[in-house]
């Protein structure tokens, strides 16, 4: 059962949608879209929904902010780092010059993209894979698009998978999530000795850590 209705929050307004639920709890989620996503048991009112969102304000001030955010870069063009504009030229050679990328369209740019996260990522992966004093194997990269991690390290098939959004972050995340799947390669877990092989690898590995959670 769902129910959708209009919230207004500091003078904008935005749509609530209820699924009704067999839920002991209630769970308020910000959707990509700015929805307010809110699952609840088959007893709770529109009336008493309305209240919790009252009652936690602060909770999706903070969570629409940053759900605005993610918008706002998705629209843009980021890569190693760096935001840049993209020019759509009559040529097919791709150029970068002072922030900007010159490329006839968007197929032309999606492929060169792709080029380059595999050119960028098994460099970074030899790099960093040669940091490590530790004897482990020298995994095959995978590149693919993933929504909820950065890497996976798979230890059966000896391969380490990296998110496609990486391209968008700079060295220093990239390889900071290197370091990380190849530290599963140490200890595959994330216990106390793991984190210290990671910072042992990248001492300042919580700064890209926060820079990939924002």
């Amino acid at each position: 059962m769902e129910v959708v209705f209009d919230y207004k929050l500091d003078g904008e307004i935005y749509k609530v949608l209820i699924v009704k639920k067999n839920n002991k709890n209630t769970y308020i989620k910000i959707k990509n879209d700015l929805t307010i996503y809110v699952t609840t048991n088959y007893l709770t009112s529109k009336r008493n929904v309305k209240v919790m969102l009252d009652n936690e304000k602060d909770f999706l001030r903070k969570a629409l902010s940053k759900a605005k955010k993610k918008l706002e870069k998705e629209k843009l063009f980021y890569y190693l780092g760096e935001k840049y504009d993209i020019i759509k030229v009559p040529f097919d050679k791709v150029e970068i010059s002072d922030h900007k990328i010159y490329v006839r369209d968007d197929k032309t740019l999606e492929k060169w993209l792709k080029k380059e996260m595999k050119r960028i990522f098994s460099e970074r992966l030899e790099f960093n894979y040669n940091l490590f004093d530790e004897d482990i194997p020298f995994p095959k990269l995978k590149i693919r698009s993933m929504k909820t991690r950065w890497g996976v390290c798979n230890k059966r098939d000896t391969s380490v998978t990296l998110n496609s959004k990486l391209i968008e972050y700079s060295v220093h995340e990239i390889d900071y999530v290197i370091i990380h799947e190849l530290s599963h390669l140490v200890h595959f877990d994330h216990s106390k000795e793991f984190w210290e092989t990671v910072r042992e690898y990248m001492p300042d590995y919580k700064k890209a850590v926060a820079i990939l959670k924002e």
